[in-house]
C-alpha cells in the first residue's frame, strides 16, 4: 500500500495518490492530469478511481480530464449531482482498490454532498481518513458556503457538521491518520494548522471544534468570525459540477505570444485586464499603465480570485521570462481560463516599442519613518483583520486588501496615501489597484509592517500599539 500526499503550497491544497497491487486512486486532484498519470505509470498501476470529497470552491479540480484520459470512475458522496458521468456512492459503500478498501462516509456540513473516505488496510483495519473540508488539522470546514442552496442556513450546516464529526469521524480509533484537503492559508477554514496531517486522537485533544462541549457551543464557535468568502468561490463550484475543459485546451490560447500592439488591441477591444505577475520591486520600476500586480511568488491564485471577481474576465499577462506557462497554469487552477496571451519579451519589449510606462514610488521603512517625523502621514494598512488586531500603527486607516474594491472612497485623492502590509507583497497589489482606478498619489512601504517595527517611530506620533480591536 502506498499513500502520497501531493501538497500545493500556493493553494494550501492537498491531493492524494493511493496505490495497492496495481490499482490506484487519486483524491481531489488539481487541474493538471499528467503528474498523476506519470505517478501511476511509474508504479505500473492503473488509476481506477478519482475520488472527490465535495464540489470544491477554492480550486478547479482535474477529475473530469483525469477520468477521461485513464478510464477511471469519478466518485462523489451521496446527494451530489453532476453534469458528467460519475458514481454517486451510498453512505457506507466500500470500494475495492487492490488489497485495500476505501469506505465512503457521508459527512455533510461543509457542503451537503461532502464525503470522507476511510481507508481500511489489507487486514481491514482503519488506517487513515481523507477528510476533505470536513475536518482540518486544527479546524473544521466553514459551514457558510452552501447556505444559498434552498432554505438551509449557516447554522443548519454547522449542525450537520457537528453530527458528521461526532457520528462518523470521532468514533474511529485514535490512531487513524487525518489527511485533510487544506492547510494554513486556505480560505476554507479560519484556524488551520500549518501541519498537513495528524492523528485523530491528537486532534480530539487540540482542535477547538472537536472539544466543544455541546452542539450549541460548536455551532457558535464554528460560525463566529467567518470572513466573507472570495468572490470566485461559487463560480468554481459551478465549474466543478460541469464538464471542465482540459488544462491543455486552456493553454492553447493562454500561451499565445503577443506583441505590444496586440496586447493593447486586446485591452481595448476585448476589455482585457493586464495582469502583471512580476515581483513587487520589479513591477514598481515600470509597468503597462493600468496593470494589476499580483506576483507569482506569493499567494498568487487566491489573490487573483479575491480581487478579480469574475473568472471569465479576459486577461493578458506580463511575466518574468520563462514563467508564462506557470502563470497560465496557476490561473487555470482557480478557473481563470480566459487568458488571451502574454506579452512576448515582457516589459522590456513594451519599453523597446516606445510605449509609455507607469511607476509606483516605493520607499524603505527608514524613509517612511523620516517622513512620518516631518509630517502627518495618511497611512493605510491593507493587512488582514487578525494582523491589525494584534498590532498596528496609531492613526492608520484599516483597509484590508480583500475588501479594497469596496472601499475606494476611503482613500483621499488629494493627499499622498502610504500603503503597507506585513512584508510588501500585498501593499504593491493595493497600489496597483488604486493606480488602475485613477488614484495615482500612492506610496508603497517596502518591507511592510515587519520593517516598520524596526524603526524609531514612538517619538513621531505614529507609534506602534497593541490593541484588542481596531
Amino acid at each position: 500500500m502506498k499513500i502520497e500526499q501531493i501538497y500545493t503550497g500556493c493553494l494550501a491544497q492537498g491531493a492524494y495518490y493511493i496505490e495497492s497491487n496495481g490499482e490506484a486512486a487519486v483524491i481531489d486532484p488539481l487541474r493538471e492530469s499528467q503528474p498523476y498519470i506519470d505517478r501511476a505509470a511509474k508504479g505500473g498501476a492503473k488509476i481506477k478511481y478519482v475520488l472527490e470529497t465535495h464540489f470544491h470552491a477554492d480550486f478547479v479540480s482535474g477529475h473530469v480530464d483525469l477520468a477521461k484520459r485513464t478510464g477511471a470512475t469519478i466518485v462523489y458522496g451521496p446527494t451530489a449531482k453532476t453534469d458528467f458521468p460519475a458514481h454517486i456512492a451510498k453512505d457506507g459503500e466500500e470500494l475495492k482498490l487492490g488489497n485495500i478498501t476505501i469506505k465512503v462516509l457521508h459527512t455533510p456540513g461543509h457542503t451537503m454532498e461532502s464525503a470522507t473516505f476511510l481507508l481500511l488496510d489489507e487486514n481491514g483495519k482503519p488506517h487513515c481518513i481523507f477528510s476533505g473540508d470536513t475536518l482540518f488539522i486544527g479546524d473544521v470546514g466553514r459551514p457558510d458556503l452552501a447556505q444559498k442552496v434552498g432554505s438551509i442556513t449557516m447554522e443548519d450546516l454547522a449542525g450537520h457538521l457537528y453530527d458528521s464529526l461526532h457520528t462518523k469521524i470521532m468514533t474511529l480509533p485514535d490512531d487513524v491518520i487525518v489527511y485533510p484537503a487544506h492547510g494554513a492559508g486556505s480560505a476554507c477554514g479560519k484556524n488551520m494548522s500549518k501541519e498537513t496531517s495528524d492523528t485523530l486522537g491528537h486532534q480530539k485533544q487540540v482542535n477547538y471544534a472537536l472539544k466543544a462541549a455541546t452542539k450549541e457551543q460548536f455551532i457558535k464557535e464554528v460560525t463566529d468570525g467567518i470572513l466573507p468568502p472570495p468572490a470566485y468561490f461559487p463560480q468554481n463550484v459551478a465549474m466543478n459540477r460541469g464538464a471542465i475543459p482540459s488544462l491543455e485546451t486552456v493553454k492553447k490560447t493562454g500561451l499565445r505570444a503577443l506583441t505590444p500592439d496586440q496586447l493593447e488591441l486586446l485591452a481595448e477591444s476585448e476589455g482585457a485586464l493586464v495582469l502583471d505577475t512580476r515581483p513587487a520591486q520589479a513591477f514598481k520600476d515600470g509597468f503597462v499603465p493600468r496593470s494589476i500586480n499580483i506576483g507569482l511568488r506569493g499567494d498568487f491564485a487566491p489573490w487573483v480570485g479575491t480581487l478579480i471577481p469574475d473568472v471569465k474576465q479576459p486577461l493578458v499577462i506580463v511575466t518574468e521570462q520563462g514563467l508564462e506557462d506557470e502563470a497560465v497554469t496557476r490561473l487555470a487552477r482557480v478557473g481563470y481560463d480566459n487568458v488571451l496571451g502574454y506579452l512576448e519579451g515582457g516589459i522590456n519589449a513594451w519599453k523597446a516599442a516606445g510605449r509609455q510606462t507607469d511607476t509606483v514610488e516605493s520607499i524603505r521603512a527608514e524613509e517612511f519613518c523620516r517622513r512620518a517625523k516631518a509630517d502627518q502621514l495618511h497611512i493605510y494598512d491593507v493587512r488582514k483583520p487578525g494582523e491589525w488586531d494584534a498590532q498596528h500603527l496609531v492613526g492608520a486607516t484599516f483597509t484590508p486588501l480583500q475588501f479594497l474594491n469596496d472601499h475606494l472612497a476611503d482613500f483621499d485623492r488629494e493627499k499622498t496615501c502610504y500603503l503597507h502590509c506585513a512584508g510588501g507583497y500585498r501593499s504593491m497589489v493595493a497600489a496597483s489597484l488604486l493606480k488602475a482606478r485613477g488614484l495615482h498619489n500612492v506610496v508603497d512601504v517596502a518591507g511592510g509592517f515587519s520593517a516598520i517595527q524596526c524603526t524609531d517611530l514612538p517619538t513621531t506620533g505614529v507609534a506602534c500599539t497593541k490593541q484588542a480591536a481596531g
